[in-house]
């Protein structure tokens, strides 16, 4: 190999060990551990933590839409990304380390959920600057695979440090450190160990991939010229129909797996009578299946094209949630639950990729930019919609059966998109 490969491939593989290092935030904080000790220690009621809980990751959420397509029309004009990402990583790994002083008492629900919304918008703007640069870090030939391959990484990260978590220090009988139960600090340090974790795996990104060069315009005149550009994109919409025509299925299809994520727990302890320490397991799982999803179907993505890879894991989730719903014995539901969780990081990973493809060269970070709001903009529906067909139906079969029908309307979208070759704008 030469040295000119080589140092390609280690560029690439530092800015998929990204994927490892963000994904412990989502997992560990967003999911699992803070989540529940939020809602069962500190605000001490389950109804009205899930209420807060939703409201401010929601909050989040529509202002990482609202601005997102902004911020990346900005990033374009000043042409470099790295130090993008290191300024709203550094931003959710402060605010994460700032968990620790989250006492198990209501006094300090505010700060908690300032320091969430706070994590909440940099992982969330960091991610759209690293999928941003796929397209000059890998070759079209292998772009599919590159992205599986660190989708794959981010699952195994996220849930290698929710091990590290669960059975160094959360579920022990005597925690490291002399660290005192009756304060909850064994939970409390697992935050710091994440902001540990995102710091710590982020480090080959800045220092072994390679970045566009910096343009030299200053912030003040890059705001305005991304406003501008922002506003003829927008202006030029027919240029980039295709574009439109995919994060309208995207914001679909990922509304469904959005909706898969928040209710899965909760389908299994009603429905199947699941424990709390099952629906973790089953969420273990359903994150490794998903993980090895993304790193087989990557050589897909690559052969077939991001395209195929999609519509192909959106016949694998419609065939699996509906079997899901209609298995009565339990162990079909884990066969069902693991199978569906294969297809889940393909047809994410094949998003990014099909993204990378299509957006024109210039126009890059104000393109995940976009697809990051088209992520965002409804992701309230499929929650709502299940919500209110289980409360009239008074059933969660039927109130889960949203989530099949999301996925079939995204699948028919999508199927009218072009392959990414056909869908780049013409210039």
């Amino acid at each position: 190999m030469s040295q000119q490969k080589k140092d390609q491939t280690c560029s690439l593989f530092s800015w998929a060990l990204f994927d490892w290092a963000n994904s412990a935030f989502f997992t560990v904080i967003q999911t699992f551990v803070f989540a529940t000790y939020f809602m069962q220690s500190v605000v001490q009621d389950e109804t009205l933590g899930s209420t807060l809980w939703g409201n401010t990751i929601g909050a989040a959420g529509v202002l990482i839409a609202i601005s997102a397509p902004f911020v990346g029309a900005i990033a374009d004009q000043m042409g470099r990304r790295k130090p993008w990402i290191a300024w709203f990583s550094l931003l959710c790994i402060l605010a994460t380390a700032g968990l620790w002083f989250v006492e198990p008492s209501q006094d300090f629900v505010i700060l908690a959920l300032v320091l969430v919304f706070i994590g909440t918008v940099g992982s969330e703007f960091a991610i759209i600057f690293y999928n941003a640069m796929l397209p000059d870090l890998a070759s079209k030939e292998r772009m599919g695979r590159w992205s599986g391959w660190a989708w794959g990484l981010g699952y195994a990260g996220g849930l290698a440090c929710l091990v590290v978590a669960l059975f160094v220090f959360v579920d022990v009988e005597n925690p490291p450190f002399g660290l005192d139960k009756a304060m909850a600090e064994h939970v409390r340090a697992t935050f710091l160990m994440v902001a540990v974790w995102y710091a710590l795996f982020s480090l080959p990104l800045f220092g072994f991939t390679n970045d566009r060069p910096r343009t030299g315009i200053a912030l003040k005149k890059a705001a305005k010229s991304g406003w501008q550009q922002l506003k003829t994109s927008i202006a030029n919409v027919r240029k980039y129909k295709y574009i439109v025509r995919f994060l309208i299925a995207r914001m679909i299809f990922i509304d469904a797996l959005a909706t898969v994520f928040a209710f899965g727990g909760i389908y299994a302890a009603g429905t199947f009578d699941f424990s709390e320490r099952e629906v973790l397991m089953f969420g273990i799982g359903l994150n490794v299946t998903a993980g090895l999803g993304a790193v087989l179907f990557a050589w897909l993505d690559d052969k077939l094209g991001s395209r195929t890879t999609m519509l192909l894991s959106l016949i694998g989730l419609i065939v699996t949630t509906s079997g899901v719903l209609v298995v009565t014995e339990l162990i079909w539901f884990w066969v069902f639950g693991l199978v569906l969780g294969i297809f889940v990081g393909p047809v994410q990973a094949a998003s990014r990729t099909y993204m990378a493809r299509v957006s024109p060269p210039d126009l890059e970070n104000q393109m995940f930019g976009l697809m990051s709001l088209s992520g965002k903009v409804t992701s309230f529906a499929g929650p709502l919609l299940v919500g209110w067909l289980t409360y009239i139906a008074d059933s969660q079969r039927i109130g889960m059966s949203v989530i099949v029908v999301l996925f079939v309307i995204g699948f028919t979208v999508l199927y009218f998109v072009p392959e990414a070759e056909d869908a780049r704008p013409k210039e």
